[in-house]
Formats: C-alpha cells, sequence, structure tokens
C-alpha cells in the first residue's frame, strides 16, 4: 500500500485512540455533525471537570447530511447547565481539515495548551489524525486527547446513513488523504503518543 496504512496500522491506530487517556484540559472541541449525537458526550466531559470550555468548530447547515447548525446544538447545550461564557463557536469551517485549522489557530490566539476532541465514534480517527496533521505542521505543540461519544447505536438508520455504513465510509478516506498529506503518518501518530504520555 506504499505510504497508507496497512491494516495492522490502522488496528493499532483505533486501539490506541478508543483506549486514550484524559487530562485537565483548556476546552473540549465538539466537532459539528451526526446530528445531535455528539453534544451529551461534551457535556458530561465538561461538567466532570475536564476542561470549563465548549468550542462548537463548524459553520455548516445540512440536515440531510447530520450537519447541524451551532444555532440548532447551542440550545440543547445551554439546557444541561453550561454557561454561555464557556461556550466558542469557530464558525469558518466547512470540513474536518478546515476544523482543525481554524480550532488549532483558536487554540494558539487564547493560549491553549490541551484540547479534548470529540467526534462520533467512526469519525474519531480521521479527525484525530487531520487535528494532529496540523498541530505537527504549525508546531504549536498542543496536547490533543480522545473522548469520542459514547453509547451510540450502530445500525440505527439515519438521513445520513448508518454508523456502520459510515465507519467504512471513514476508511476510504483516511486512505484518500493520507495519500494526499492532509493526515499524520502513522509513525507521526506512535511518536506523539509517546511524547504525550511522557508529559503524564
Amino acid at each position: 500500500m506504499g505510504q497508507f496504512l496497512v491494516m495492522n496500522e490502522m488496528a493499532t491506530i483505533i486501539a490506541i485512540v478508543d483506549n486514550d487517556f484524559l487530562n485537565k484540559s483548556d476546552a473540549i472541541v465538539l466537532l459539528e455533525g451526526d446530528g445531535l449525537n455528539r453534544y451529551q458526550h461534551t457535556v458530561e466531559l465538561y461538567k466532570q471537570g475536564w476542561a470549563d470550555k465548549i468550542v462548537f468548530s463548524g459553520g455548516i447547515t445540512d440536515y440531510e447530511y447530520g450537519s447541524f447548525p451551532f444555532s440548532k446544538v447551542i440550545p440543547y447545550i445551554l439546557k444541561e447547565g453550561v454557561s454561555t461564557h464557556a461556550i466558542f463557536h469557530e464558525g469558518k469551517s466547512l470540513n474536518t481539515r478546515e476544523q482543525a485549522t481554524e480550532v488549532i489557530k483558536l487554540a494558539f490566539d487564547n493560549n491553549w495548551e490541551r484540547l479534548i476532541l470529540v467526534a462520533s465514534p467512526e469519525h474519531q480517527y480521521r479527525a484525530y489524525l487531520t487535528f494532529l496533521r496540523v498541530i505537527l505542521d504549525t508546531n504549536t505543540n498542543i496536547l490533543l486527547y480522545n473522548s469520542p461519544a459514547k453509547k451510540l447505536a450502530w445500525f440505527e438508520e439515519t438521513n445520513w446513513g448508518n454508523r456502520y455504513y459510515r465507519l467504512k465510509q471513514e476508511f476510504t478516506r483516511i486512505e484518500k488523504y493520507t495519500q494526499l498529506g492532509h493526515l499524520a503518518t502513522f509513525n507521526e501518530f506512535l511518536n506523539y503518543q509517546k511524547w504525550k504520555e511522557s508529559l503524564q
């Protein structure tokens, strides 16, 4: 497969991302997408004290694709008792790569050093590798932790397909975007994880 991720590399990434540790962070990054399925886990992390700020990242409105806009999601977050002062909206990005670029820029501007990334389980791997690519390319030394949304059905049908089908799509995208240089390589991923663990 050349520089593409081979199966055992992907299995390693899955195992590490799914079992990543958390540390007290500056902000929890809630990636837009998958309807309303991600905000509750984000709120749980906030209430547990892992960070005192939430960043909603995304500027798309496409209900059939699961991209519910900030204006649709924010009332649910506020209803859970999160302060409006704790919420940031990054509304420029239109895809995962742009989300990574804009969020890392926001973190740099606010002197944030630690972020917790929340996506849906099937999207978390590509999202993390995309954010990691931007972190490495910008030399920001941000510590990024994984905490995918929990307890979501894999075969429930939505307008944007079931989670099992989307997982297969994600593996195809990971291969494609790795080839394009939009994702961190496997060795970069491993070296970053080792560095991150050394700072515990």
